[in-house]
Parts: structure tokens; sequence; C-alpha cells
């Protein structure tokens, strides 16, 4: 079916046809004229297959009746609402609408974070007709109250999935309160979920589902294999593909930020030109990086699940999974990214043993097996071989134990009848004795040994008992200076005269003797 036969505008169609396309793909045929009924829609296809353009282009269809060039921010209120889970399929999206709608005098204006928040504050104060957003920045600008839904007539979810993977759940739902009860409502997924359900059913009113494709299938187009490998192996055999084969541009999943970036390290140093790409690069860095893969500067692009959502990559022939990801689901939008638009392409996972799980729940979820293929050089060694390696290595170890030589014993023997004494085995004989007597013979052993050595025999401390410091004098009775006795005390002082002292006593000098012929 082409675009003329949809009921497109004319403003519409120029846009289109500039663009390039002319025929509707099928989620565009079935999505777009019950869009423009004003139906709510439930839409699923695989990524690559036009999604996008099958809203935008029944939005701006929709929208076009209150165009105008007028400079007023009251006649360009808010009247369309996407919503993303990331920046970068938020600017996908954004840029597919000013493609389609660029005859159209419809403002337009992309929200996300890592950005300056004043120049979207700016734009909004100026007026839009249509904000393409993620959920956390779009709920800043809602505190800041530079951003009214009033009028809003038409709510987009896209990618519903993986923003209830991401946990913008409650974002979601405060965002829903703020929004008119009667507006149009599309709910758009690579994938179904009982969960995507659950929140159609709260968010749609009495919906069109649309699927172009059995739920949770994969592209025809794109040929699956996977090698198995050590863990510790996987980084050698990265390369070794990527050299072997000289792959001109890989798209590498990993399942954190941190491993994106060791591992593009790790190619660089290689001799592979790679990047990384992750949520805790600014979005510059993001941008930069993703410019150099698609102008080929690099070779390989590292990215984590969530930064490579709406990655929009033409013509990208091979996807590789460095890590299976935790969700089966995840994995239907990983090779996605390759063999978009009818184009073949290629998806490689590395799987360790640890991995043989989510590699089962894979297969049964694309209703598949994965083909295997080993590579030289790089098989995992089994468990088996892993346990009688170890077995034979014990074996070996105590083997190869040189036996204890009886030449101490006979040098011992003849060190004892000569007189001479072994000092070493002398100390050791005791602690062997030790250790093969019970705890309560050593103990008796020690008690003997202290009250042997009566000279330095100490009473042991128990537990809880303190040391005090001995005493010249008895605590129990009251204290008496030593110093002098009483009698001696009522010599020196009586109790109705003072003492006298010599004056030669207070100069420092001695005193005189008394003369004896005096005292006669």
């Amino acid at each position: 079916m082409t675009f003329d036969e949809l009921g497109l505008i004319p403003e519409l169609l120029k846009a289109v046809t500039e663009a390039g396309y002319t025929e509707a793909t099928p989620i565009q045929a079935q999505a777009i004229p019950i869009v423009l009924a004003g139906k709510d829609v439930m839409g699923g296809a695989q990524t690559g297959t036009g999604k996008t353009a099958s809203f935008t282009l029944p939005l701006l269809n929709r929208l076009a009746k209150y165009a105008t060039s007028s400079p007023s921010p009251a006649r360009h209120p808010v009247r369309a609402l996407i919503l993303t889970p990331t920046r970068e399929l938020a600017m996908q999206v954004h840029e597919s609408v000013k493609t389609y709608g660029k005859y159209l005098p419809l403002r337009d204006l992309v929200v996300y974070g890592g950005v300056d928040i004043r120049t979207q504050t700016d734009a909004l104060r100026k007026g839009v007709e249509i904000i393409v957003a993620t959920p956390g920045r779009l709920l800043d600008h809602v505190e800041q109250k530079t951003v009214s839904f009033n009028n809003v007539e038409v709510l987009v979810l896209d990618e519903a999935d993986r923003m209830l993977d991401m946990g913008f759940m409650p974002d979601i739902r405060r965002i829903l309160a703020l929004l008119p009860k009667e507006r149009q409502s599309l709910l758009f997924s690579a994938t179904f979920s009982e969960e995507i359900k659950k929140l159609a059913d709260s968010m749609l009113k009495e919906p069109v589902l649309i699927e172009v494709a059995r739920r949770n299938a994969v592209n025809e187009k794109v040929t699956h294999r996977m090698h198995p490998v050590a863990q510790d192996q996987k980084r050698a055999l990265l390369a070794h593909i990527l050299k072997a084969k000289d792959l001109a541009q890989v798209l590498v999943f990993v399942g954190t930020k941190f491993g994106a970036s060791r591992l593009a390290v790790y190619l660089e140093k290689q001799g592979i030109n790679a990047t990384a790409i992750h949520g805790d690069k600014s979005q510059q860095q993001r941008s930069e990086a993703l410019e150099a893969f698609k102008s080929g500067r690099a070779r390989v692009l590292v990215a984590t699940d969530v930064a490579a959502r709406g990655l929009d990559i033409e013509d990208l022939p091979h996807v590789i999974n460095y890590e299976l990801p935790h969700v089966p689901e995840d994995y239907i939008h990983r090779i996605g990214r390759t063999g978009r638009a009818g184009k073949v392409g290629e998806a490689t996972s590395l799987v360790s043993p640890e991995e043989r799980g989510k590699l089962a729940e894979i297969e049964k979820l694309i209703k598949r097996p994965i083909e295997q293929e080993v590579v030289p050089e790089f098989e995992p060694e089994s468990a088996s071989s892993r346990e009688s390696a170890g077995s034979e290595g014990g074996r070996h170890s105590r083997s190869a134990r040189p036996p204890r030589s009886s030449s101490s014993s006979e040098r011992s023997g003849d060190e004892a009848r000569e007189g001479t004494s072994n000092p070493r085995r002398e100390a050791r004989e005791p602690r062997e004795q030790s250790q093969t007597r019970s705890p309560h013979q050593q103990r008796e052993q020690r008690e003997q040994r202290d009250s042997g050595n009566s000279h330095h025999a100490r009473t042991p401390i128990r537990p809880g008992e303190h040391r005090l410091p001995k005493l010249d004098f008895d605590p129990s009775k009251p204290y008496e200076s030593k110093a002098g006795s009483a009698p001696a005390a009522s010599k020196l002082i009586s109790s109705t005269t003072k003492p006298k002292r010599a004056v030669a006593a207070l100069l420092g000098r001695a005193p005189p003797k008394p003369d004896d012929s005096s005292e006669t």
C-alpha cells in the first residue's frame, strides 16, 4: 500500500516522498488509518519496521488544523505528548517529527536529561505543540511549572516495555494523572508482555490491537549464531572475531556501564577502533560516540541495553552479544538493531557455561534453536575434564612430594650415643608430645611445670580476678605514718611551747656543737 492511499494531507505526502518513502510498511498500513479515525491503538511490531512513522504521521495529520505562524505563545499550547525511555530514542522520534512536519508551521521540542534545562524552559515558554520527552526530565518541568497539559489531545508511549523494565511506571502514572481524560492514547512496543497489557487496560479506551508479526518474533532476515567460550576468554575471542572476519561496523552489547568502558579500552589496546556509549556519559559524549560509529571512525560501538534503545543506524550488519541479557525479551531488542528495513544482518552471541540457562530461555522465547559454532582454541573446558585434571593434579602433587629422610633420625641417634644434644629436636619433641596428649593431660603438665619452678611460680589469674599491688600496711586498720613515732614527736613538739630552731639551721649552716664544759 502506498502513502497516497492512507488519507494523509498533501504537506505530509510531500515530506514523505522527499524522505524517499513510497510504500508503507505493514505496521504503517494498519496503524495510520486507525489513528486517523481517532481510536486508541496498541501496536506491536519488530524494531526497524517503521513503527515511529506509524504514529508520527497521523499525529501530524491531526494537529495540522492548529498550525499557525503566530508568535504568540498562547497560540501554541502543548497538544501532543510522546514519551520515550531513553535520550537517543527521544532524539530519533523528534527527528522524524521534524522530517515529516517540515511543511507544517507546528512547533516541536525534545526534552531529556543530561543537558541544561534552561534552554528547554525558554522554548516551552515560547509555546510548542508537540513534545517528545523522557519521563524524568518532563516531571522536572512539571515541578518548575514550565509546562501545562491542559490542551493535550494525543498521548504516545513508545517502547513501553522498556519503560517498565527501567522502572518508569511511577513516573508514567504521575504524568497520566495530569493529562485530560478525553484524549487519544497510543501505545507502541516491540514486544508485548502481561505487564504491558495491564498498562494498556489502564490508559487505553477500547484499543485496537495491531500485531504485524507473532508476539516476541524475531526478524527472519537475521542470522543467529552462538560461540561457546569460557568467561575469561571472551575478550580475546571478540578481538579474534573482529580481526579474522574484518568486520567494519559492529554493535557490541554488554551488561554494565563499567564493562562497556573497560571492553572499549581493551579493544583499543588490541588495535581496534572502538568507543563506548552508556548512561554515565554526558549527552555530548554519547552523541560524539554515536557520530564516530556512524561515520566509520570507530569500527565497534560497545553499548548497554538502555543506551542502545533508539539507535537508528542504517545498514548495521553485525550485532554481538558479549554478555547475554538477563531478560530474554532484551535479546529481541538487541538483534533488532540489525536487519532493518528488509536488510540482512548477523547476530552473534558469546556464551559462557554459566550463561547456558539464559540461552535456553532465549531459545524458548524465540521458539527456535540458535546455531552453535565452536571457534578453535576457544572451546570452553568441560566440567568433567576440569575435575579430572584437578584430581590428577592432586595425585601428582602428592606423589611428587619427596619421602621423609631418615638421616635426621640417624644423626640424632648418633648424637645421643655420643652424649651430645640436639636443641631443635628437644624443643620439637615436647610440642609433638603435647599435641598427642588430651587437653586434661596438657593442663596437668602445665600445673606441674609451674609448681616445679618455685622461684618463678606465680598464682594464675582466674577470669574476672584483678591483681592488686602489694601494700605496706593493713588496709583494715587506720593508717599510721612510719616517718616518726608518737613519743619522738612529743619530744620535738610540745603542746604548750613551739619548737626552737637554731638560726644557723635557717641560714643553711650546721648548728654549733654543744659545749661539754657548760653542761658540767
